[in-house]
């Protein structure tokens, strides 16, 4: 914006610009206990993961989670932990993900687009970045939230985070934020080639799709997550051209007493193997990047459980992380969501 009309008095007024912001669950900053104790308070103790009241769950998560988690969870962090960057491995991907579609869309609209990306959980937070970019000029911004499938507990929140970031803003930008993109064509299809890919031709008996779990009775109560998780996979089946038993979904990551959704895949596995399936391959279609939850849960805990039933090949298929056909969908859905604003 040109400022030479302003009194001199005025404070200046930054270029306008168009901003695209993409979100994914966090990182604790270290796996030190302290920086596993910051992180897991702030992620337990939201209401949309766990949505016990407050009463009841606090006393349980600062006498006794918060007591001994940080110290195996950052056990389990050192194991996958990127020690050049000193970061996670999400931190890395994030950011891999981010440069290329900051490439990508100053190459297709120029400089006056801002790309960024922030994290619902640790830094860099939601309301750090918005500030970031409403300064640099964004009066516009696209977000989206790095989950094809839809939570409460994941792309709610995110949204949620967002709008409580928005709330401390003296002059608020537009905001669209993105549906998410469980059953596109161009992400099943890059799901699909990864397989291919990562299979290579060998040919395992089952293809387990491991999404990350959640209690059975936030279906009850109207979350759509598992029916579009069951989508995901039978459109992944139908693209890789395989019959309905090669595929299996199943979910991950159970926390707590209560019944989540089955079946478990750490069960799953396991009993797959004594089934005489010991060859199998594994992909996790709810993570947009590599975490703590995919190189340490599915290929290290599941994979232990499957082998120690008698299982022989065990086949991590990788997120898309920041492959080009990933890069493209995040492309096609900013593309789809920017319109009339660049």
């Amino acid at each position: 914006m040109n400022n030479d009309h302003l009194p001199s008095d005025h404070p200046t007024v930054p270029q306008a610009k168009t901003g695209i912001l993409i979100a994914n669950l966090g990182t604790p900053d270290g796996y030190d206990y302290w920086s596993m104790r910051r992180y897991l308070n702030e992620f337990l103790s939201d209401k949309r993961v766990i949505d016990l009241p407050s009463w009841k769950w606090q006393p349980i998560l600062k006498g006794m989670v918060l007591t001994k988690r940080p110290f195996t969870s950052g056990a389990n962090y050192k194991l996958i932990w990127n020690e050049e960057r000193n970061e996670s491995p999400l931190m890395t991907i994030t950011r891999q993900q981010t440069e290329a579609l900051r490439n990508r869309a100053r190459a297709e609209w120029g400089d006056s687009i801002e790309v960024e990306f922030c994290m619902r959980y640790g830094n860099p937070s939601t309301h750090d970045v918005l500030d970031q970019m409403v300064a640099a000029g964004c009066r516009r911004i696209v977000f989206l939230p790095l989950y094809p499938q839809y939570a409460g507990a994941t792309s709610a929140t995110a949204n949620d985070q967002l709008f409580r970031a928005l709330m401390t803003q003296k002059w608020q930008p537009s905001v669209r934020t993105c549906d998410p993109y469980f059953d596109r064509p161009d992400y099943i299809a890059a799901l699909a080639d990864s397989v291919t890919r990562a299979l290579d031709g060998k040919s395992p008996s089952k293809l387990v799709a491991s999404y990350h779990g959640m209690p059975q009775r936030y279906l009850t109560e109207g979350d759509p997550y598992h029916c579009q998780c069951q989508k995901t996979t039978r459109l992944l089946r139908e693209a890789l051209g395989w019959d309905e038993d090669r595929i299996d979904t199943s979910f991950q990551s159970v926390f707590g007493r209560e019944e989540w959704l089955r079946p478990y895949t750490v069960e799953h596995v396991a009993e797959l193997a004594k089934q005489g399936h010991t060859d199998i391959a594994v992909i996790s279609p709810a993570f947009a990047a590599d975490c703590i939850e995919t190189l340490e849960e599915i290929n290290g805990e599941i994979r232990e459980a499957f082998e120690h039933a008698g299982g022989k090949n065990f086949t991590y298929i990788p997120c898309l992380n920041d492959d080009a056909a990933h890069i493209e969908v995040m492309m096609n859905i900013l593309r789809e969501n920017i319109g009339g604003w660049v």
